[in-house]
């Protein structure tokens, strides 16, 4: 296992326990980490879709997508409301791409479209009805339990850090109904944990709309 693949499994199961137990009460300190790999991934993909490289397979890829990750970070840590759209901007983004990588071969174009598309239009719906606290609560204990499948899987060498833009948590859980039960519970796990510890617990936009 190389260093790389190493420190990006120990960070995945550090950042989804934290997200799945207790993703709303830390919102606040997780959103530019989750702004950094939401910004991260985007251009890590674009590169991948623009250039024919494998997904972090080039030193390009690395520079732009460190760039692009530390821009969405310094975005969700000065404006509120700017993390909340790219938190679920995120997950419309997964949510589009898995799609398109479900059902066609080799979609990578298409499904860098599709997942914008995603992006924007849940970005758009979550601020515009106000479902920032069940959004929050469903994405971080959604991300958390996929995190922790994707840092246990680099760690035991199940996937490579090039398996990432393939979305290689959703294949293993679609190939075995084992896991994918595992996947469910941890998320159910994590929802009740977060919503049982934030009950009387309100998260509210800063009044100078910065994160910190």
């Amino acid at each position: 296992m190389g260093f790389e693949t190493l420190c990006v499994s120990i960070l995945a199961l550090l950042l989804g326990l934290i997200a799945l137990l207790a993703g709303y009460r830390l919102f606040l300190f997780l959103l530019p980490i989750w702004g950094f790999f939401a910004g991260f991934f985007l251009a890590v993909s674009a590169v991948t879709v623009l250039f024919g490289h494998d997904f972090l397979a080039s030193v390009l890829g690395w520079a732009i997508g460190f760039v692009a990750g530390l821009i969405f970070a310094l975005l969700s840590y000065l404006f509120y409301v700017a993390g909340i759209a790219i938190l679920a901007g995120s997950v419309g983004y997964a949510l589009g791409a898995g799609l398109m990588y479900a059902f066609f071969d080799q979609p990578a174009a298409l499904a860098f479209v599709v997942g914008l598309v995603a992006a924007v239009v849940v970005a758009f719906v979550t601020l515009t009805l106000n479902l920032q606290k069940w959004i929050i609560v469903a994405i971080t204990a959604t991300g958390g339990a996929s995190g922790l499948f994707l840092g246990a899987m680099l760690l035991f060498n199940v996937i490579q850090l090039s398996d990432l833009g393939n979305n290689p948590v959703r294949a293993v859980i679609d190939n075995s109904w084992f896991w994918y039960l595992i996947w469910i519970a941890l998320v159910v796990i994590g929802v009740v944990a977060q919503s049982s510890t934030s009950r009387d617990y309100v998260l509210e936009e800063p009044i100078s709309g910065r994160s910190w």
